[in-house]
């Protein structure tokens, strides 16, 4: 079960030294991290972050992969200058520091980057993943805004996110086994919900042995046991958006 004390209680795992290929920019009121394939494409992807902010070298990491596969990939800053979760924070404070972050309060900044995306990239085809805090983000923007092709949610925190499961474009859902925040009866009443409520393509698959934020948080080389399943969901994750966009 999860950690009641520690309401999302997310270990950084391994930080990434990463310096990442891309680029900061403003966009609007708020500021992002953007890196373009080498070629023109019309296909981008919007990269929510995860409780620890716009600049974990991470999730850089990602948006980078997603640009060597061909998308313009940003990384906008959802929490708008305020300060992204410190594992020195005092986890009784979580649920407060939570209330001026909401997933579900995202859209303002949503338009501007898909503004921005539109007029500035050239981009016609837009997709959104998000991790942890990102990963129920992304659930609220599927529901909402049926301009994104595709929606890849990695270990969204389920109980950030709304009951209602009409998605509106294919989402796919990435889960670990072993995640202290998302216990598996959670995942399964989502899967309900989803049938129940789900029109368009949907996936929801569950890696074993996996801890929560093992697709970006987890390095190969410290982690070997977990790198195919580290693998196999960015592979999923990279086929998902490839099928759709």
């Amino acid at each position: 079960m999860a950690n009641e004390e520690k309401p999302c209680p997310c270990d950084i795992g391994d930080k990434f030294e990463y310096e990442g290929h891309g680029q900061e920019i403003s966009v609007g009121h708020i500021k992002a991290y953007i890196n373009k394939p080498s070629h023109s494409t019309d296909k981008a992807v919007i990269v929510i972050h995860d409780i620890f902010g716009w600049q974990l070298p991470n999730t850089r990491y990602i948006a980078d992969m997603l640009a060597s596969h061909g998308y313009t990939a940003i990384c906008p800053d959802f929490y708008k200058g305020q300060e992204p979760w410190k594992l020195s924070n005092d986890w009784s404070a979580f649920d407060d520091w939570l209330k001026t972050r909401d997933s579900k309060n995202i859209n303002k900044e949503t338009d501007v980057v898909l503004q921005y995306l539109k007029e500035q990239c050239n981009a016609k085809k837009i997709g959104v993943i998000g991790f942890c805090w990102g990963g129920a983000a992304v659930h609220h923007l599927m529901l909402k805004y049926s301009i994104f092709k595709a929606g890849v949610s990695l270990y969204g925190v389920i109980k950030f996110t709304e009951d209602s499961c009409n998605l509106m474009n294919p989402t796919f859902f990435i889960f670990a086994e072993k995640d202290e925040v998302i216990p598996l009866d959670q995942v399964t009443a989502l899967e309900q919900k989803l049938k129940q409520q789900c029109k368009v393509e949907h996936e929801v698959k569950i890696y074993p042995g996996q801890t929560h934020g093992f697709v970006h948080r987890k390095r190969e080389d410290i982690n070997p046991q977990d790198r195919p399943y580290i693998e196999e969901a960015r592979k999923d994750m990279l086929n998902w958006l490839s099928r759709y966009i």
